[in-house]
């Protein structure tokens, strides 16, 4: 377990070994959620990488008549 110190300006750097065990990279955004007594982060995911993480997930609609 690692530690770290709160700035004066309440920031934080998160360890190196974290950050690339969890692929952060610079500038990347992350949501921070306090649950209890604690804070978690968690990499906020584009629209675009999230394409094709269902392969095999069946597309097809069926739509009424009067719809295009």
């Amino acid at each position: 377990m690692q530690a770290v110190t709160v700035s004066p300006k309440f920031q934080v750097v998160i360890p190196q070994k974290v950050r690339e065990q969890l692929h952060i990279e610079v500038g990347q955004k992350l949501q921070v959620l306090a649950i209890g007594q604690r804070i978690e982060m968690l990499p906020i995911e584009s629209a675009q990488s999230l394409r094709g993480f269902l392969p095999g997930l069946d597309t097809t609609v069926s739509r009424d008549s009067d719809r295009v």
